[in-house]
């Protein structure tokens, strides 16, 4: 194996014994199940009722995070349709055991935010430009001195002034609001961190409410739906604040002249619970589907702390459950199990199995629990794709793949992703016309498919 591909992580994390591989996929796999997330959130709110406190979201900003801006815009309308106490906090990135990449994130922040923006009903800039330092540290200033009360109204304020790109808004609206000194908005933000930290969490653009945490604009519909079961709204004639856009497979098909590659990982649950949409969306639409794998991010070096891995296996469930889909029946497929399926990947694709190969994997660690660190689980995987397991088995270890999966990955990086799922969208002339990150993307990609047939 080459010095890139080898388990960078650490045995214990990328090759567990197989007891601790047992134990934590039958742990997660309990946590995740939609009973058990149930009987956390009614424990939760018998909890609240018993001391007597308000339903209480809490919400977190990075002042130069694009998604911030986004879900700023949100703070208010969440005030006027439920009866909740909102607290607000000022955070940074300084979490970079598990932001690995902030800067690529804030970039991405931007980019995707200009994007989505009008598919949700707000506001963000197209090519919008990193901010300079000194203009952060005035946005934070001005943020910092708001009281809680006047907080959702200052964070647009202060997000609109930071995006503008004129430099002297933020001048202005410092006259209007006031400000505070840099060492004041330091220890704020030091305290959000802190207590960021304390409620298990890392990111930005986060909402918390009893006990679980809703990134962004992406994820409102889901703190929506724990609001209407426990606090309810405050008029019952209201909608939605801020629905997911559903994804649309038509009506428009085409011939085959878009090309839609997918940038899957077999150890992502993310991408597990997308894998079978998306194929679906190709088939619906007509576009070439090319699968382009990538090797998971811890086993690329990329840290992943349990804490960020609890919270992606319940996002990822919730996000299952409501597109329907049956999953998290997991068996971890860390190390040699995911190394075994891709050194058949070349092979299945030349037999005209390979999407087979990988959505059998997929299938086997994430909806059967099947263990794949054996050859039982491994014949399972092969024969469910169609493919002879006489075959495979003196195919299995090579390393042939490795070099692929190599160009993939830097593809991902030419269009800003570093993580799967990603998606990259080609006009009929080959050209990228869209290049999105996250299984919560691929909406954004059906639109632009008929986006793109309907101009014809």
């Amino acid at each position: 194996m080459s010095p890139r591909f080898e388990d960078q992580g650490g045995a214990a994390t990328m090759s567990p014994a197989p007891w601790q591989r047992w134990l934590t996929s039958k742990l997660l796999s309990h946590w995740i199940r939609p009973a058990s997330t149930q009987k956390r959130r009614d424990r939760a709110e018998r909890v609240r009722q018993k001391k007597g406190e308000p339903h209480r979201v809490e919400y977190f900003h990075q002042v130069e995070d694009g998604y911030s801006h986004l879900s700023a815009q949100l703070l208010q309308r969440l005030l006027d349709a439920y009866d909740v106490e909102l607290v607000c906090h000022l955070v940074d990135a300084s979490d970079t055991k598990n932001q690995p990449e902030p800067d690529l994130l804030l970039a991405l922040s931007r980019t995707d935010a200009s994007r989505i923006a009008p598919h949700y009903g707000l506001r963000f800039p197209v090519d919008a430009v990193p901010p300079r330092t000194d203009r952060i540290e005035r946005a934070r200033c001005i943020l910092a001195a708001a009281t809680q009360a006047d907080f959702p109204a200052a964070a647009v304020a202060v997000g609109e002034a930071l995006w503008s790109g004129d430099p002297n808004e933020l001048e202005r609206l410092e006259r209007r609001r006031g400000s505070t000194d840099p060492t004041v908005a330091a220890d704020c933000i030091a305290r959000g961190n802190q207590h960021r930290q304390k409620l298990k969490h890392y990111s930005s653009a986060m909402f918390h409410y009893a006990g679980e945490w809703y990134w962004g604009a992406d994820r409102f519909y889901l703190l929506e739906k724990q609001l209407d079961r426990y606090a309810g709204r405050r008029r019952s004639d209201s909608i939605p604040i801020c629905p997911r856009p559903p994804i649309e497979m038509g009506p428009l098909r085409d011939d085959g002249s878009l090309t839609l590659e997918f940038y899957p990982s077999l150890r992502s649950p993310y991408t597990s619970m997308i894998f079978d949409k998306t194929l679906e969306l190709a088939e619906r639409t007509g576009v070439d589907l090319v699968n382009r794998p990538v090797l998971p991010m811890v086993m690329r070096g990329v840290p992943a702390t349990l804490q960020k891995g609890w919270y992606i296996f319940s996002d990822a469930a919730r996000e299952a459950e409501a597109l329907g889909i049956e999953w998290g029946r997991y068996y971890d497929p860390i190390g040699q199990p995911t190394r075994n399926a891709y050194s058949l990947y070349p092979w299945a694709q030349a037999n005209g199995r390979g999407t087979e190969l990988l959505q059998s994997f997929l299938h086997a660690a994430f909806f059967e629990g099947i263990n794949t660190n054996n050859d039982r689980g491994m014949r399972w995987v092969v024969e469910s794709a169609g493919l002879p397991w006489s075959e495979a088995l003196p195919l299995m270890g090579n390393d042939d793949w490795e070099d692929e999966l190599e160009e993939n990955r830097q593809a991902m990086y030419e269009f800003g992703s570093w993580g799967v799922p990603s998606f990259r969208l080609l006009g009929a002339d080959g050209e990228p016309v869209l290049g999105v990150w996250g299984q919560d993307r691929l909406w954004l990609v059906a639109r632009e498919i008929q986006r793109l047939l309907s101009e014809r």
